[in-house]
């Protein structure tokens, strides 16, 4: 097994996030729209952690002082997205902040070189210098040669790869413990598999997709030379991505031993395109595939994104809570507008 790869993050000493010469208001915080809580009513008061929906599948998971930004897609409603050779798709929502109006950040993480979750006007505006954690695919793409400014700290993760985040605090604000995030690439296929995925793969329509598991919790010390072995979990959030529900999801629960999934974001929205092949192709979960997988993960609390934001997207959210409610599932699903936050307590955790 490779050596667990590491990346130090401190709040007090970031990266910018945009370009020299970009004009940023960069506010010390998200703007306070409704906060939601455990939706069976498991709520102490002390939440310390929060996910907020901007839109599309663009979210900021926010934990100790860090901010870690995922899929970044600003377009505005009637702008344009290339996805694959002849299609584009318009988009039909606003994001809940602009791209200039974020708050200070320490990463992102991107699913997948996509126009709908990497938009063009994000890859022209970011810092070539600002840490993102993608696919080898993406990696490929964003640090080429043959870009004009190709980006310069940019990790790559493929599946069950793993990456630690050392949070860089005082051990005294963690009673002795440092705080970190353990992020692993998760299967996903953007593409059903046979014939059509043969195809896909050289005409190069659709690319390659990650999920994500994120496992927020403490060490007794951080950086390389840390015992990585020593991880204590307190929360673990399940990032679908881009993908169908394919077998290969089926490793997930096995490689986690079936422990407990904390919170699912899951990718909805049926996204349909033409394909090489077939007139029509859904590449991403509609309401169906998007219960089947929160029976096959089981995680405590859902929190669906990805949906009604591209006229592409064919499977609206109300079939998805069509699907919550046939099954009495609605004590275990949260439904987030854009520039809404889901507050959660990471678990403390004894060494």
């Amino acid at each position: 097994m490779p050596p667990l790869k590491h990346l130090t993050l401190n709040p007090a000493h970031r990266q910018g996030l945009l370009r020299e010469g970009i004009q940023t208001k960069e506010p010390a915080s998200l703007p306070l729209g409704k906060q939601h809580v455990h939706p069976r009513g498991i709520s102490t008061g002390d939440e310390d952690a929060s996910i907020s929906f901007v839109g599309t599948a663009t979210t900021i998971l926010e934990w100790r002082g860090i901010r870690i930004l995922t899929d970044p897609n600003f377009l505005h409603a009637g702008d344009h997205v290339h996805l694959g050779p002849g299609v584009t798709a318009e988009r039909k929502t606003n994001p809940a902040i602009d791209l200039e109006e974020l708050p200070p950040l320490d990463a992102i993480l991107l699913s997948h070189y996509h126009e709908d979750h990497f938009d063009r006007k994000v890859e022209d505006s970011l810092n070539r210098s600002f840490p993102i954690i993608t696919t080898p695919h993406a990696k490929s793409c964003l640090t080429s040669l043959e870009k004009t400014e190709p980006f310069q700290n940019v990790l790559d993760l493929d599946f069950f790869q793993d990456l630690r985040l050392d949070i860089a605090r005082p051990p005294s604000e963690s009673q002795g413990k440092h705080a970190a995030i353990k992020v692993t690439g998760m299967p996903g296929k953007h593409v059903p598999p046979g014939s059509l995925s043969t195809a896909n793969d050289v005409l190069k329509a659709v690319p390659p997709t990650n999920g994500w598991m994120l496992e927020l919790g403490y060490c007794p010390s951080i950086g390389p030379q840390a015992n990585s072995a020593v991880f204590e979990i307190g929360y673990r959030i399940y990032i679908s991505g881009d993908t169908l529900m394919v077998d290969d999801l089926k490793q997930i629960p096995e490689w986690f031993n079936n422990e407990r999934i904390d919170l699912m974001l899951v990718h909805l929205g049926g996204t349909t395109i033409p394909g090489p092949s077939v007139p029509l192709l859904m590449v991403t979960m509609d309401a169906k595939q998007g219960m089947q997988l929160i029976k096959l993960v089981n995680p405590d609390v859902t929190i669906p994104i990805h949906y009604d934001d591209y006229d592409v997207f064919l499977s609206p959210l109300e079939d998805f809570k069509k699907e919550v409610d046939a099954e009495g599932k609605n004590d275990r699903v949260v439904y987030l507008d854009r520039g809404e936050h889901y507050r959660f307590k990471v678990r403390d955790t004894k060494h």
